[in-house]
């Protein structure tokens, strides 16, 4: 397993950069990281569950310019790799256990706030430097100056997943027998309960006709949770 979860710790680090610092490919976004880190531990279905239900809540969140939402990168990648790996130690499966990992790492995700703000200031400090080195002609050192920026936001993203990961690992641990019989019960409607929040949260972002933004919203919504159920 060591092995795979440093495959995930890359999948972390190349994610955090596509959300803010380089390239956008959308590699960031929770549909698509969570199927991802999934696809290492051989359970890509665990991951696209995972990112079905984060992915509308993040849609109208972006990190553009001085706006530092939650983390929804980190929190879909660590969320699914709390799911897979309680399934490996304690054999939890199925949708309960993806709900509970799910639940308990969206207020972790805070936390990637605060690593974002510091590798933000950590850049700003390094953009006098730059300043500084432009004055004189040395480019190279502003090439250094440059990469080093895109660091921080790596060490950043990866710190953010190792405490969603650790945390909501070792907090299921203790409760998940307590919970998951009760979580089986409202399954269903937990589940439809976070597509209607996403549903929400996007209709509060957008500016088409609110009419037929509800419409289509609720019909993916119900769709969705067809098939997750």
């Amino acid at each position: 397993m060591f092995g795979e979860y440093l495959l995930v710790a890359l999948i972390s680090i190349i994610a955090s950069t596509d959300r803010v610092a380089f390239a956008q490919f959308m590699i960031s976004r929770p549909v698509v990281v969570a199927p991802l880190s999934a696809a290492v531990f051989g359970e890509p279905m665990v991951g696209l569950q995972v990112g079905l239900l984060l992915e509308l809540l993040w849609l109208g969140r972006l990190p553009v310019g001085a706006v530092i939402p939650p983390d929804d990168t980190q929190i879909a990648l660590g969320a699914t790799v709390t799911a897979l790996t309680l399934d490996r130690l304690c054999g939890f499966q199925g949708m309960p256990i993806v709900l509970l990992a799910v639940l308990t790492a969206i207020p972790l995700g805070k936390c990637g706030q605060i690593f974002e703000r510091m590798a933000r200031a950590a850049n700003d400090r390094l953009n006098l430097q730059v300043q500084s080195q432009i004055t004189v002609g040395d480019l190279r050192t502003v090439e250094r100056l440059h990469m080093r920026g895109g660091l921080h936001f790596m060490l950043a993203g990866l710190a953010t997943a190792l405490v969603i990961v650790v945390a909501s690992s070792t907090l299921l641990w203790l409760i998940a027998p307590l919970l998951l019989g009760m979580v089986r019960e409202t399954g269903f409607a937990l589940q439809y309960s976070l597509v209607l929040i996403g549903a929400a949260a996007l209709l509060g972002t957008t500016n088409v006709n609110r009419g037929t933004t509800l419409f289509g919203a609720s019909f993916a919504g119900t769709l969705l949770a067809m098939w997750l159920r």
